[in-house]
């Protein structure tokens, strides 16, 4: 029989155990990762939970943070749009995590928005996007459309652009490209092209079965004046989209395409013999040469042991944002998720590219924009940029609705404060 003694020990042993491992959990600063790592939109967010991975392992070599060990929390979320509500508040409420790096459609972060409300947790959200929003918990690292859509569409009716004319408008159907959309049509009309000059088109996430599309922009590219493909296509079915494109003989120098959802990840699986000269609109390429990006990129391969493996802008925001909560942590000398709210605008990292950028009172940054050519190994040329650093504009200046807008967490404490009625609107 066992002695009541032996029992006692035994239960002061295991709760000894279990104190142990608290402490030891307590010893961590636990950071969320919220990337789809199965479904159509696996192809691009599973690199993003990579970047994460090797930001997180950098950080605890430098000795951590706060003089803790950062722990990775990884999550797939499936490009299931609720299911990424679920994960979201798994990694709050149970996990508990400081800071949640995830996201990449704007129908998976309007998902989550509430819960990162509710529970008062940070999302830094590293994808473009089509801007009108502005949350106090959300720091948006990827682009606005100030800083990719209207930048491409004004080089597109440069000289150098090739002075488009006619306009096809080619999206996934969400959010994000209807959203954009209509800020580009907007923006095209202000600028004299009539009505009749934009096609607006979209397919369903992993559409695959493009003959007809790209059938569509052919005949609408053939009324005599310059046309050009605004594409926010997204996910795995840029695949087929741009093999069909090859396939129906529609080159660069007839019809470009400048897209805003294709990086070097998307053409790695690509043969992009046929897609020479085609565009795309980001504010990174892995192609720019900078000691730091040099310096990056040789670290990517190194950690994830592979010398072929590319890196894309949303990567680089993730950098930055990663960069950013650090140093908002160190200022305020705790992850507490008002105070390192309160901490992050003002906050100013390097960049890939030899700048730097500011996160802004609006959680957006400053970002350079970059026009890229398509090359047969699948990088980018550069064949235009900005002068200098582009702030982000949470609210367009081409929709009525949102001229008057404008957000700042810093002063006004409000992310769409109106400028003609002098009320916050709530958001």
């Amino acid at each position: 029989m066992i002695s009541l003694r032996k029992l006692a020990l035994a239960g002061a042993v295991g709760l000894t155990s279990l104190y142990a491992t608290s402490m030891a959990q307590a010893q961590t600063i636990k950071v969320g990762i919220l990337h789809s790592l199965s479904g159509t939109m696996a192809i691009s967010e599973t690199t993003l939970k990579d970047i994460m991975l090797m930001l997180i392992d950098d950080q605890n070599k430098k000795g951590g943070l706060l003089g803790k060990k950062l722990e990775a929390v990884v999550v797939d979320p499936a490009s299931d749009w609720p299911l990424f509500a679920e994960k979201a508040r798994q990694l709050i409420a149970q996990d508990k995590v400081s800071a949640v790096f995830g996201c990449w459609t704007s129908v998976s972060r309007k998902s989550v928005l509430p819960v990162f409300k509710e529970l008062n947790s940070i999302l830094f959200y590293p994808v473009q996007y089509e801007g009108e929003e502005s949350e106090k918990n959300v720091f948006y690292t990827g682009a606005a459309p100030n800083q990719q859509a209207i930048p491409a569409v004004d080089y597109l009716m440069s000289k150098d652009g090739g002075e488009v004319k006619r306009w096809v408008l080619e999206g996934t159907d969400y959010v994000y490209p209807r959203t954009t959309n209509k800020i580009l049509e907007a923006y095209l009309k202000s600028k004299g092209v009539a009505a009749e000059d934009i096609m607006v088109n979209y397919t369903p996430f992993g559409f695959s079965d493009w003959q007809t599309e790209v059938s569509a922009i052919k005949k609408f590219g053939s009324a005599g004046k310059k046309t050009a493909v605004v594409s926010t296509v997204n996910g795995d079915a840029n695949v087929p989209f741009y093999k069909e494109l090859g396939n129906q003989g529609v080159k660069a120098t007839d019809i470009p395409v400048v897209a805003f959802s294709v990086g070097e990840e998307e053409l790695a699986g690509l043969d992009t013999k046929p897609l020479l000269g085609h565009l795309a609109a980001w504010n990174y390429f892995q192609s720019i040469k900078t000691p730091a990006n040099d310096a990056f990129i040789k670290e990517w391969q190194a950690f994830t042991k592979n010398p072929k493996r590319t890196t894309n802008d949303p990567m680089e925001a993730h950098v930055i944002g990663f960069k950013m909560w650090v140093k908002a942590v160190e200022k305020a000398g705790t992850v507490d998720a008002d105070k390192v709210i309160a901490a992050l605008p003002g906050i100013e990292v390097p960049n890939l590219t030899g700048g730097t950028s500011v996160m802004l009172a609006n959680h957006h940054i400053t970002k350079p924009v970059f026009i890229g050519e398509i090359k047969a190994d699948g990088q980018f040329d550069i064949v235009w940029k900005t002068s200098g650093l582009v702030p982000g504009d949470a609210w367009s200046d081409f929709l009525p609705e949102s001229k008057p807008l404008e957000a700042d967490w810093v002063k006004l404490n409000c992310g769409n404060y109106n400028t003609d009625t002098k009320k916050c609107g709530g958001s």
